[in-house]
């Protein structure tokens, strides 16, 4: 049996295992493990390779930003932000038809730019934005698809824990991936936005306008906000004027959203306490995948697959763009039973050594760039992708009684905006690169 028919069965084996909804890192632990003694021939020679496979892939100091922009999450949510943006957002469109969805919108940008995290934007969110949304008399499908969407930008809007994941596997610089993601991220939030307009235009009975509320007051509320736009200019703005590195940033940034918290009065004893754990359990969940996934690279390593699949690609004359988007077409597909952190983890190391030895007419560090940014955009698609895209689940965890196929039915022409989104990127790569070529 060739290393390249031993790494498929095991690929399938995995997957199986996977929906059969064993622990992802404990499926690629397992099946690295187990492919890894087969190519070796010893157990014990697997077992001394732990030791050394252990400690190089958690003595990285870049993945130190890992808790620390969790925590940073954490105190976020604690500490009332997510209310604060909301309100602020309302005041200023929640008037005009269907401005409530688009306040989503924008406060779920804004919470994602101190969070980093898909799921906990749209569960924060979703708590706050919801009633809102339907005492209002927005409906079902709409509520609920905008969230469930307005999440999304939780991962792309930098600080993001999956960017950090995919510049640590593909050794790209962590700072061009934040400025790289900028521009795609605001693009998003303006593109849903832009659904929502059309959305009310097409089923006006969709959405309502809420009071306008008087101009002093706007800038009242507006003022609230002032923690947020501080923490990301603190922390984004010194990354990228080189005051500090990414893991000094994140610490930065934690414990000014920390002391936010405790001088607003939002983040008690309980809280804090709270979020350390919450931080902590996190953080382990992610290590373990992390470690599962380098176990499980290991072994394809020792099987030569990815070179082996580069070069076949590269003998066929594919044209790139077409690997390119058939490699997305499975992100899709994995969207359907993956988390975003497991496909990266797992995809990454297969993917990234055929797209690097593809031409695409840029430099080489440009081409791992835009292909992360394109990567993690189709990862943010796969989240909201019915049947089982997991932002769909965490609002309907919310609101239980709203039958998901209305939030099935909301969130399609969002998803048809990230598809938009995404092949204008892929035709203008440009438009991803441009902060990065300024910048640097």
């Amino acid at each position: 049996m060739t290393g390249l028919e031993l790494s498929i069965i095991a690929f399938a084996v995995m997957l199986v295992a996977i929906f059969l909804r064993i622990p992802i890192g404990v499926s690629m632990a397992i099946t690295g493990f187990t492919g890894t003694w087969i190519v070796l021939g010893s157990p014990n020679a697997v077992l001394a390779q732990l030791k050394s496979l252990t400690y190089d892939t958690f003595a990285s100091y870049s993945l130190s930003i890992v808790p620390m922009f969790l925590l940073m999450g954490h105190f976020a949510t604690k500490s009332g932000m997510s209310g604060n943006l909301f309100r602020a957002a309302a005041d200023w469109f929640g008037h005009y038809k269907g401005g409530m969805a688009i306040a989503a919108v924008g406060s779920c940008a804004g919470f994602g730019a101190v969070c980093g995290s898909s799921l906990a934007t749209a569960s924060t969110m979703g708590n706050v934005a919801l009633p809102e949304l339907r005492r209002y008399g927005f409906s079902d499908a709409l509520s609920t698809g905008v969230l469930a969407a307005g999440g999304t930008l939780g991962i792309l809007i930098p600080p993001s824990i999956i960017l950090v994941i995919y510049a640590i596997i593909a050794e790209q610089n962590i700072v061009k991936m934040f400025m790289a993601a900028m521009i795609p991220g605001v693009l998003a939030a303006l593109g849903y936005m832009l659904t929502v307009m059309i959305y009310v235009w097409i089923n006006p009975d969709s959405a309502t306008r809420a009071p306008r509320v008087p101009m002093p007051d706007r800038f009242k509320n507006l003022i609230k906000i002032w923690p947020v736009a501080l923490i990301f200019i603190t922390v984004i703005g010194g990354i990228y004027a080189g005051v500090f590195t990414p893991t000094e940033g994140a610490a930065v940034g934690a414990i000014g959203t920390g002391l936010y918290g405790v001088l607003s009065g939002g983040l008690d004893r309980r809280g804090f306490l709270d979020s350390i754990l919450s931080t902590a359990s996190s953080t382990g969940m992610i290590f373990f995948i992390v470690f599962g996934a380098q176990l499980f690279n290991s072994f394809l390593a020792f099987t030569q697959t990815p070179q082996g699949l580069a070069t076949w690609v590269g003998e066929q004359g594919f044209a790139p763009m077409l690997v390119m988007l058939s490699m997305l077409v499975l992100y899709l597909i994995f969207g359907c039973v993956m988390d975003s952190l497991s496909m990266i983890l797992l995809t990454i190391p297969i993917f990234f050594p055929i797209i690097m030895s593809l031409d695409f007419g840029l430099p080489p560090e440009e081409v791992a760039i835009w292909f992360g940014i394109i990567a993690l955009i189709v990862v943010e698609v796969g989240l909201i992708t019915p049947p089982v895209g997991m932002n769909l689940f965490i609002i309907h965890s919310i609101a239980p009684e709203i039958p998901i196929t209305q939030t099935y039915r909301g969130v399609a022409p969002f998803v048809l905006s990230d598809i938009i989104r995404v092949g204008i990127l892929l035709g203008f790569p440009s438009i991803t690169l441009w902060m990065v070529r300024v910048m640097f």
